[in-house]
């Protein structure tokens, strides 16, 4: 497969970051202080996409209809020889039935969970990502929904990938991610009692003083910081 004939897709832009580890004040002895760099994310792709991203996406648009797609799906990114499809919220379990079941498709495996948080995508701060394979096709793509953390709410695919069981449960331990109608949605590495997200971007690293070598080394979030 290849998808050299697909166009790059223009960035977007969500943030602006400064310096090269991100120290404020007058922590940053690194030189690049000045330094101004964009915070992007990978834009929306035209057609064509190349290789059999274009087959899927048509399969997808035939079994779904034009009005079902055109509600379903909110951008289509190539990104790095990979397809995503950025899906509605509300119409993800649908999709994901499509996906599994349309013999043009049949994508019969969810490969997982994945959490992110980016606090600079206004209103879709928070980003679940589901990665697909098709072992009849021998094809793989994303399928990803974004939601804002004030609203984090999700469907659940236990009912369409059981495989997503557990998955889910840590995406909601470690980003607060609330997937509706998962059977058992309760944390899985942390304990039940936490208080936040650990996974977030904005969450307090925190820690303890730890003694090293006869010195003591203060915890992450009083030391001078370049993250």
């Amino acid at each position: 497969m290849t998808t050299d004939d697909a166009p790059d897709p223009a960035p977007d832009i969500i943030g602006v970051r400064r310096g090269m580890f991100g120290a404020k004040g007058s922590g940053d002895t690194s030189g690049y202080g000045r330094l101004v760099r964009p915070v992007t994310l990978p834009g929306g792709t035209p057609p064509p996409y190349g290789g059999y991203f274009d087959d899927v996406v048509a399969a997808l648009s035939a079994a779904l209809g034009e009005d079902g797609y055109a509600e379903s799906i909110e951008r289509v990114v190539v990104y790095r020889d990979e397809l995503t499809l950025e899906v509605h919220r509300d119409r993800l379990v649908d999709v994901a039935l499509t996906l599994r079941n349309d013999a043009d498709l049949r994508f019969e495996l969810c490969l997982g969970v994945s959490g992110v948080h980016y606090p600079e995508d206004a209103g879709r701060e928070l980003h679940a990502v589901y990665p697909l394979m098709s072992i009849t096709h021998n094809r793989r793509i994303r399928v990803e929904v974004a939601v804002p953390d004030g609203d984090p709410h999700i469907p659940s695919l236990f009912g369409v990938y059981p495989t997503t069981d557990w998955h889910e449960r840590e995406t909601y331990d470690f980003f607060g991610i609330i997937f509706d109608g998962h059977p058992a949605l309760t944390r899985i590495e942390m304990p039940d009692d936490w208080v936040g997200h650990p996974q977030r971007k904005d969450y307090p690293l925190g820690g303890i003083p730890v003694e090293y070598h006869g010195a003591e080394i203060p915890p992450p979030d009083q030391r001078r910081a370049y993250n």
